[in-house]
């Protein structure tokens, strides 16, 4: 590994963010910009990937002075389990609703570490649920059932 990089997972990290962060600039290039008041299709991405890249270039520059953890192995299980967590995320919100598919999201996710405990993930789940019911079904109205129709309810 290189010598003057002093944290390398903050490294890899802040460089995993600057890549995706400037792939959605580029990508977002392609469709119309728009103004603040009067967004176009590319705003939201561009400016999004604009600031996930600066917190990248953050992340990177700070890995060069702070010290920490050596990356470990890498760990086919747990990466599995968070794309799983995601996939049923996805599958499970329209079907099931948004509680359903949080609580999971949440759940499977927290399986991936090594230090889960069913009690905080539970409560961690609630207050997610609470969150997303409250922000994206109340306040912005977002057409998301809080129970989907595969539930009866």
């Amino acid at each position: 590994m290189f010598q003057f990089i002093r944290h390398p997972q903050d490294f890899w990290s802040g460089v995993m963010f600057m890549f995706f962060g400037l792939a959605a600039v580029v990508i977002g290039q392609d469709y119309p910009m728009g103004t603040a008041g009067r967004m176009g299709p590319a705003y939201f991405p561009v400016v999004l990937g604009g600031l996930l890249s600066l917190i990248g270039l953050a992340t990177t520059l700070r890995s060069l002075w702070t010290r920490g953890e050596a990356i470990r192995n890498f760990s086919l299980r747990d990466s599995s389990l968070i794309l799983l967590a995601v996939f049923l995320f996805g599958l499970l919100v329209r079907g099931a609703g948004i509680a359903v598919a949080v609580a999971v999201l949440i759940l499977v996710s927290a399986c991936a570490s090594e230090k889960f405990n069913l009690k905080a993930s539970l409560i961690l789940s609630a207050a997610a649920i609470l969150f997303c019911v409250l922000v994206f079904v109340k306040a912005l109205g977002l057409p998301l059932p809080v129970f989907g129709p595969w539930l009866g309810l």
